[in-house]
């Protein structure tokens, strides 16, 4: 272990040098593992934060492509040539409308419902992933998914020239099922929810080989959420703001967003700061959140039933952590109904014109319900994390944003109907000929 991370040193092109278990400590060789073998914790990549400080400035990654990559020095890659598909920088919108309506000053929405490939932040964590699992030698890539990471997966897997099949519950939106399948995989539809599936693909992993992006692969997938904390603080003029609220799955993001912004303090590229952090679940899925207002250290598993398909995960893997790093940093976990997800994306679209999917009307849902409960004060400068397009979830609204006013090709056919729907709430609308 001690020669390869001096290696590392050495070579000064990466500062990634190791896996450490985060529960027990041990080190392990940077290979496909995830697990370790004496506690069966968690492994997570460490780095050389000397050779950071040594080698990044604001100046070195302003200069880097318009992607994720312009932060490689904090990705666990070797190569200099990493799959880019223009993944990342995506836009931090100051959310005026909604800020306003919500009584807050400094309101942002970090929008990867606009990230390339797929429209998710999942892009991120594959094309780290991916650009991992080729340097270690796989042909074949695969995954466990709601939707979005199999979109990501896939789409990335094809750019790469990588043979892909993922799996995905038998149940998903038809938008994630299509926007899979396009890119030509192999699409296993698992008659389950994603716990079962997860489970199946650990076999798979075990017998087949394939390098799976959220199980031996975990490690360096999962360091791609940490760009979503670095672009904001980039984006904010190389600051931290006051809040984050995001959409809690397994826990990773939000544990990942938390690195990011350390990394940066750390290696002094931003000033520290407090900053508080709020998770954001579906009541139908809550396990983290349930966890966090009984008091407990521990994450009872739930069977999800929730439309936030994208975030239903029962048994998270780092519920555990997420729920430190909200009680550490006086932050908060909260959950909300399906009637108030619809709302939240609603009320997103309606303020900001950004129509996200499920698990950001869960996030805006929660930020509006913190802001009620008086839980964020209205000076402090918060980003809410978009994680998806509406696209992908149209089912979710529909029923609840009305129909069109079918008229004539008349001007007044036209001026009736205009008149009329001055008058009436458009929600009280079918499908009118007028």
């Amino acid at each position: 272990m001690t020669q390869a991370i001096e290696r590392l040193k050495q070579a000064g092109t990466a500062a990634f040098t190791h896996l450490q278990c985060k529960e027990c400590g041990a080190e392990y060789e940077a290979t496909a593992q995830h697990v370790c073998e004496f506690c069966f914790g968690p492994l997570e990549v460490k780095y050389d934060y000397d050779i950071l400080r040594r080698t990044v400035s604001r100046e070195t990654i302003q200069a880097g492509p318009n992607s994720i990559w312009r932060y490689r020095p904090f990705l666990p890659v070797n190569t200099d040539t990493p799959i880019d598909v223009g993944t990342g920088m995506t836009p931090l919108v100051e959310a005026r409308r909604l800020a306003r309506h919500l009584g807050l000053k400094k309101l942002y929405i970090k929008n990867d419902a606009v990230n390339m490939p797929t429209l998710s932040f999942k892009d991120r964590v594959v094309s780290v992933a991916l650009t991992r699992a080729r340097e270690l030698g796989f042909s074949t890539v695969s995954c466990a998914s709601t939707g979005n990471l199999a979109n990501s997966t896939a789409a990335i897997a094809a750019h790469a020239g990588l043979d892909c099949c993922v799996f995905i519950p038998a149940d998903l939106e038809a938008g994630k099922v299509l926007g899979t399948l396009i890119y030509n995989p192999t699409l296993m539809a698992v008659k389950g929810n994603y716990d079962q599936v997860n489970r199946l693909c650990s076999e798979v992993a075990n017998t087949h080989g394939w390098g799976f992006v959220n199980i031996n692969l975990r490690p360096y997938y999962s360091e791609g959420s940490k760009t979503l904390g670095f672009e904001v603080a980039e984006q904010l003029g190389w600051q931290l703001p006051d809040r984050v609220v995001a959409p809690l799955a397994s826990g990773s993001l939000f544990g990942k967003i938390y690195k990011g912004f350390r990394e940066f303090v750390e290696v002094g590229l931003v000033e520290d700061k407090h900053v508080s952090f709020s998770g954001a679940q579906a009541e139908g899925c809550s396990p983290i959140a349930q966890a966090y207002k009984e008091g407990r250290d521990f994450i009872s598993p739930v069977k999800p039933n929730t439309i936030a398909k994208s975030i239903a995960i029962g048994n998270p893997a780092d519920g555990v952590y997420a729920l430190d790093i909200a009680r550490n940093t006086n932050g908060s976990i909260e959950s909300v109904n399906d009637t108030e997800i619809v709302e939240g994306m609603k009320l997103l679209a309606e303020t900001e014109g950004i129509f996200t999917e499920t698990a950001g009307g869960t996030t805006i849902a929660t930020l509006k319900k913190l802001v009620e409960a008086g839980k964020i004060d209205p000076d402090e400068v918060t980003v809410a994390y978009i994680t998806g397009n509406g696209l992908k979830t149209q089912e979710a609204v529909q029923g609840y944003i009305g129909e069109p006013l079918t008229i004539e090709a008349q001007l007044d056919s036209f001026e009736r109907a205009l008149e009329r729907s001055h008058t009436l709430n458009r929600l009280e609308w079918q499908q009118v000929l007028v």
